[in-house]
């Protein structure tokens, strides 16, 4: 196999790196409005994205976009990760939002649900994580009970990123408990605006994002807003699932690559007991760590994306590079902090703020102790 970028993809790398380092890292430290872009620089740079060929990239092009695949999108979302521009979990500045879950809808429900979305006049959000069901939704509180042509679902929603301003969410409910995961859970499209349906707070967090917790109460459904069957809740959001954690291991890479290049710079002129910071064993070897280590994250990520283009199963190395890209991600961003010293825990460098995004993204889509459980109990399976 050949791990080296195809020539069209190193061109969208460095087209992405460009507009990365001109246009985003020099308003990175102001362009945010506690946890949204501020609409005038989102405005600015929305517009020249689109002037650069940068909109709906992984849009289908029977949608009207790209269509990169999820090898192009790795190239793409490592280089977003270079910058605190952008909030950590979307939404971003290449084109409106949508979840891979809406390609799969039928065709009445892409012309009220999918298609307003691709034209920027319908916002979305996911919403499956609940008090006691977060990394294992097989617990799923919440129903939905078939009433006729309806379904009315009840329960409780937690850490619902992007719901406070959607306009419609992918919601995932219990048809049968029983079942639990499996065969249990089926996926819903629900207007905000249906009577019930309520967002009872938001959680401010550490990385400067608000997720939602929603309470639906005697929420009534359409039964034609089922996505799919029932039971395919999960088969459904697996889809989603899967990319957000090729996501989150790519924007550990960005993070890592990132605290590299600030650490490489301020080694070489940052000057200690008449030495540069570059000549100390303990300094190098934090870089010389890390340059190792994300080489090694970027083939698993380059070799999970390529198989899940092929259609190959990767269950397996989706928990693989979750748990790698992640932890990689703040392992390199806390040695940058270390190696800046005290100015590393100041606000107007990006440092800290990389090592707040970095340390979340090993707990949201998955627990890193989570994804190692499960992957453990497969790889006993395998061997009985």
């Amino acid at each position: 196999m050949d791990f080296e970028l195809p020539e069209e993809l190193r061109l969208l790398q460095q087209t992405m790196r460009n507009f990365i380092d001109r246009e985003l890292i020099p308003v990175e430290m102001h362009s945010m409005d506690g946890p949204n872009l501020k609409p005038d620089i989102r405005a600015d740079l929305e517009a020249k994205a689109k002037k650069l060929g940068l909109w709906n990239l992984d849009v289908p092009v029977e949608y009207g976009g790209q269509g990169l695949n999820l090898l192009a999108m790795t190239v793409v979302w490592q280089e977003m990760a270079r910058t605190i521009a952008l909030p950590p979990r979307g939404p971003f500045v290449f084109g409106p939002d949508v979840k891979p879950i809406l390609y799969t809808l039928n065709d009445k429900q892409k012309e009220k649900y999918l298609f307003p979305v691709l034209r920027g006049e319908k916002k979305t959000a996911f919403a499956q994580s609940e008090p006691d069901a977060g990394a294992d939704p097989g617990m799923m509180r919440t129903t939905a009970v078939r009433k006729g042509d309806t379904y009315v679902i009840n329960g409780y929603k937690r850490w619902i990123t992007s719901a406070h301003g959607a306009d419609f969410v992918q919601l995932v409910a219990a048809t049968d408990r029983s079942k639990g995961s499996r065969g249990g859970l089926s996926a819903f499209l629900v207007d905000t605006n249906t009577p019930g349906f309520k967002i009872v707070r938001r959680t401010e967090t550490m990385m400067g994002d608000a997720p939602a917790e929603i309470a639906l109460d005697d929420v009534v459904v359409p039964a034609e807003n089922l996505i799919g069957k029932e039971g395919d809740g999960m088969k459904a959001a697996q889809a989603w699932i899967t990319a957000g954690r090729l996501y989150q291991a790519c924007r550990g890479l960005g993070v890592a690559k990132r605290s590299m290049e600030l650490m490489i710079a301020y080694a070489k002129q940052r000057v200690t007991f008449g030495a540069p910071l570059a000549e100390r064993q303990a300094v190098q070897f934090k870089i010389a760590d890390s340059y190792t280590e994300h080489h090694m994250v970027q083939l698993m990520v380059r070799q999970l994306a390529a198989r899940t283009d092929a259609g190959a199963a990767a269950r397996h190395e989706s928990f693989m590079v979750k748990i790698a890209g992640t932890e990689l991600g703040f392992r390199v961003a806390d040695r940058c902090m270390q190696v800046h010293g005290g100015i590393g825990l100041a606000t107007e460098l990006p440092i800290s703020k990389m090592w707040r995004d970095a340390r979340s993204f090993m707990i949201t889509e998955g627990p890193v102790e989570v994804m190692r459980m499960v992957l453990a109990r497969e790889i006993f399976r395998e061997h009985n």
